[in-house]
């Protein structure tokens, strides 16, 4: 019978070879080698079978790398539905993308390595990756962090780290040594000062012909004692790692035990039993076979190994390997041909202690492989239905909470933030140049009023005559332009130009806008601001406008006496109303007020307002009073209110004189201004023989041409350079904001952000879900 069963597969190999393509070849021969087991060959070692199949083996290897090579030259790149290569290829790209950030609900299927130090854990790996990868001490600790290797299929026998593009030919001695060095290197600086193990993973890529795709993780060796030159903490530590990839529930165990020494000695098989007591997804892996048939003296303990009964745990399967003669130098081709020639020659499989499909690393390979995606398989379709739920769940709430937006997530939402700052910066370069100098002016005089009424006119007011007035403007005119007026001038352009860029961010609320944007768009406009620099060299050519300007005494016409006259009076009127204000703050509320609302006054305000009353009939018999009180004036005042019973101080008789008489003074220059409307004429005649005299109306119009001479100034080069700077600041703050995740997820925050990342997330899931469950 068995006979016949091999001659068949034997004819199914044949016809494979004369009647499929290249494709169709693989498959079938593949499917015959599975039918030609290690049983068949050794009950029946015909060497024309043997051969047979060994041809057949390296025709299909030949086979496949053609394939893979005309594929890698884009022959087949044609809309059609992929390989199931090429959809495994992709699947493993996507399981190594998602590997590094799963979390406890949603693990990602992986080959875990474990074993004790030494036990021939990277020996085993190298075997199935076909190449030695990996750096050798001896016996010394060499993985000292968790190596995560992606198998997958390719035309050429390379590696690749995936934060690097350089590309390691694993045919080569020399990529081979410069890729043990560098992951050595890559090793040696995740550890942090002071420990000897890291848990940071180093992600590497192997590609070659024949290679069993998968996903395999390396572990440091479990030890049982910490040794000189350790870190106190590396057994708890090596524990700890391997604990945490273990307790994955779709991880697969590939224990290692070394076969050489006493299973006694073994750390890790109590590790596995603990993190796998049913072992449904437990690999074990004895190593090292021929050095234990050699020291045992009863074989018999290995079968007892091999079948389970000797350590306490339990597994899907168990294998036996041999990893060569211990020599670095070894090849892997030269270990795979050492491995068969011992297995063929050993009592152990010749006396049916070992089955044939439990030996050789091909074999562990094969069933690894299988595992894997079986594993792959089962976690897709076990959360399938839960994902559903959740994406369900997720959508539910979108519709009753956001029923008329999109699901944009972070990205998204920054993306179109960005579009809206640039439309409102782009908005801000469109103000009319009438509305940036109606702003400026008014910020300007706002600004600068109160040095002007307080330090100029005031002062200059109260001279004996218009010589001394006009002496006593001019000289601090050109003070105050020499020192502060410009600097306040650039002050105020800078102040406008921030709240008109914040004012047009704040005005597109009014339409669309999205509130979830607000805390970005103030941080965008606080961090542009910052960065801008205001153009400080206009300054020179700024106070040369504004002292020319000053300089000018020469009203053309009626309509600008007219317009100055009009400026002063409105400046009067608002001085001599905040002044009202202040003296009914001192004084308390009046009559009226005391008896509809209820209000008296305080001790302090009784004084000021008997000090007040006094002082006023002072001022009604002296009305060309000048603006200070002499000292037997104070005296007197001060002898007049005790007369009354009012005991007062005579810094408050002072304070009180200097508001009552600012009133005066504004009220008699709003007189003196209305007479001043038909003295435009007698300007035109220097006031040469008339008792009308308006210097202060000059003084205005000065005032008042050069503000509006700076705001045009200041108009001009806000539109013509500051916006455009501020536009450049402002894209440069978002190209910065872009780059910087955590920036990001602090500005655009909420539940609705979150929400739509959470279904962004369940739809990328969901993607490549589907791709591993298709392939596999």
């Amino acid at each position: 019978v068995r006979n016949t069963e091999t001659l068949f597969s034997l004819y199914i190999l044949k016809e494979s070879l004369t009647q499929y393509s290249s494709f169709n070849r693989i498959y079938h021969i593949e499917k015959g080698i599975r039918c030609l087991n290690w049983s068949s060959f050794l009950r029946h070692p015909q060497m024309k079978y043997q051969r047979m199949l060994e041809r057949l083996e390296k025709e299909n290897k030949d086979l496949r790398k053609v394939v893979l090579q005309k594929d890698e030259k884009g022959i087949h790149q044609r809309k059609v539905k992929k390989s199931l290569i090429d959809m495994y290829s992709e699947v493993l790209d996507i399981l190594s993308d998602f590997d590094s950030n799963y979390n406890t609900q949603d693990h990602l299927p992986r080959v875990v390595v474990v074993g004790d130090q030494s036990a021939g854990k990277t020996s085993v790996l190298e075997m199935i990756a076909q190449a030695r990868i990996f750096p050798r001490g001896s016996g010394e600790m060499m993985t000292r962090s968790p190596v995560k290797v992606t198998l997958s299929e390719g035309p050429h026998h390379v590696a690749m780290f995936k934060d690097s593009s350089r590309e390691f030919d694993l045919g080569k001695e020399e990529d081979l040594a410069a890729l043990r060095h560098e992951i050595e290197l890559r090793m040696r600086k995740s550890v942090k000062e002071g420990q000897t193990v890291s848990p940071e993973t180093i992600s590497l890529n192997v590609k070659g012909p024949g290679i069993q795709r998968m996903v395999l993780v390396d572990l440091p060796g479990v030890i049982s004692t910490v040794t000189a030159g350790m870190a106190s903490d590396t057994k708890e530590t090596i524990f700890s790692i391997s604990k945490n990839y273990m307790q994955n529930p779709n991880a697969i165990i590939l224990c290692i035990q070394d076969g050489s020494v006493d299973a006694e000695r073994s750390i890790v098989t109590d590790l596995v039993s603990q993190m796998d007591p049913q072992g449904k997804r437990t690999i074990f892996v004895l190593t090292k076979v021929d050095l234990a048939e050699k020291n045992l003296a009863s074989p018999n303990r290995i079968q007892q190994i091999v079948e389970g009964k000797l350590f306490p745990m339990k597994a899907l399967g168990y294998f036996a390997v041999v990893t060569g003669k211990g020599s670095a130098g070894e090849s892997i081709d030269s270990i795979k041909d050492y491995e068969e020639d011992f297995f063929q020659n050993s009592r152990l499989l010749r006396d049916g202690m070992l089955k044939a499909h439990q030996v050789t690393t091909k074999n562990l390979s094969l069933a690894v492989s299988d595992c894997f995606w079986k594993m792959v398989r089962e976690s897709v379709e076990q959360q399938a239905d839960a994902f559903k739920a959740s994406r369900f769940n997720l959508e539910t709430e979108w519709k009753n909470n956001y029923p008329r937006l999109r699901e944009l997530d972070r990205n998204e939402l920054f993306e179109k933030a960005k579009n809206e700052i640039l439309d409102e910066v782009i908005s801000l370069s469109q103000v009319t140049p009438k509305h940036w100098e109606a702003i400026l002016l008014k910020k300007l005089w706002e600004r600068v009023s109160t040095h002007v009424i307080e330090n100029i006119y005031l002062p200059a007011a109260q001279t004996m005559n218009s010589g001394t007035f006009n002496t006593t403007v001019d000289i601090k005119l050109k003070q105050w332009t020499d020192k502060q007026l410009p600097h306040k001038a650039l002050e105020v352009a800078w102040e406008t130009l921030q709240e008109e860029f914040a004012r047009f961010m704040a005005e597109y609320k009014g339409k669309d806008q999205d509130d979830i944007f607000d805390k970005l768009k103030e941080a965008v406009k606080d961090e542009s601001i910052k960065r801008h620099k205001w153009n400080e060299r206009s300054m020179d050519s700024l106070r040369v406008i504004q002292h020319n300007a000053l300089e000018d005494r020469s009203i053309t016409d009626k309509p600008q006496w007219d317009a100055a006259i009009e400026f002063m009076e409105e400046t009067l009127h608002a001085r001599l109303k905040d002044t009202d204000c202040v003296i009914n703050d001192m004084v308390g509320p009046d009559w009226k007020q005391r008896w509809l609302s209820w209000k008296n006054r305080s001790p302090e305000q009784h004084i000021r307002n008997e000090t007040k009353n006094e002082l006023e009939r002072l001022l009604k018999l002296h009305e060309d009073h000048t603006a200070y009180l002499a000292n037997d004036e104070v005296t007197t005042v001060r002898k007049n209110l005790e007369g009354r019973g009012v005991e007062v101080d005579p810094v408050l008789i002072k304070d009180t004189w200097h508001q009552l008489y600012r009133r005066h003074f504004l009220q008699k220059a709003l007189q003196h201004c209305n007479l001043c409307r038909r003295g435009f004429y007698y300007y035109q005649r220097h006031f040469v023989d008339s008792e009308l005299e308006c210097n202060d109306v000059v003084l205005f119009w000065r005032i008042q041409r050069m503000l509006l001479i700076t705001a045009n100034t200041l108009r001009q080069q806000l539109t013509n350079t500051e916006v455009r700077r501020l536009e450049k600041n402002v894209k440069e703050v978002l190209e910065d904001f872009g780059e910087d995740t955590e920036k990001k997820a602090h500005l655009i925050t909420g539940r609705r952000v979150q929400l739509a990342e959470d279904l962004s997330e369940r739809s990328r899931r969901s993607w490549w879900r589907e791709g591993v469950w298709r392939s596999s």
